[in-house]
């Protein structure tokens, strides 16, 4: 295969990876819903105007809601063909929260950041309903293919989540926990490398 062969071949895979994007309201309201209720506050918005004041209160009292909503903001920017602005609205991502989400990533409406400092990268897809501590890696080992999350999944503080590996809904991945194989649906696992330890 030739380098331009290559080229157009990446290129179409990205734009097919962009067009999977959620739509940037969609997503927002998710994100917010889901961020408020983990805070504890009011997280049933009556209308659109509600949805929009409360996510802009969350990216104002919430560092972390911040910088995944200008991830989203880069997301829909790129799938739209706008340029240079995506890489903008990276940099104050990662400047705000140190959350740093990469281009080929899909992170589906309502998942939790809960304080930054998250690094994703590759061939990843990260399901709704997903909670992400501080300190967390999602991405690579050896290729270019990362993890796919499924929802309602918990990642603890400082864990990694590496490689191809599939993490099946509603497990847990705990404090500081490696994992480099596929976890079950509704198993805990905790470690280096992460073994199971229950199941729920």
């Amino acid at each position: 295969m030739s380098d331009d062969e290559r080229s157009m071949r990446g290129a179409s895979s990205m734009t097919e990876i962009r067009a999977r994007h959620p739509r940037l309201r969609t997503a927002l309201a998710a994100d917010a819903r889901v961020t408020a209720a983990h805070r504890f506050e009011r997280h049933e918005f009556r209308s659109k105007a509600d949805v929009a004041l409360q996510a802009l209160r969350l990216m104002w009292v919430s560092d972390a809601f911040l910088a995944q909503s200008l991830y989203r903001v880069k997301a829909r920017l790129q799938a739209l063909g706008v340029p240079l602005l995506p890489r903008v609205a990276h940099r104050l991502a990662m400047t705000s929260a140190q959350l740093s989400i990469g281009d080929p990533v899909v992170v589906h409406p309502g998942v939790y950041v809960v304080h930054g400092q998250v690094v994703v990268d590759g061939l990843v897809e990260i399901h709704s309903g997903t909670v992400i501590g501080p300190f967390v890696t999602i991405g690579l080992r050896g290729d270019f293919v990362g993890p796919t999350i499924g929802p309602n999944v918990s990642i603890g503080t400082g864990a990694k989540v590496l490689g191809r590996v599939r993490v099946g809904a509603g497990a847990q991945i705990g404090a500081n926990a490696v994992v480099i194989d596929d976890v079950l649906e509704a198993t805990t696992v905790v470690g280096a490398p992460a073994r199971a330890v229950a199941a729920r």
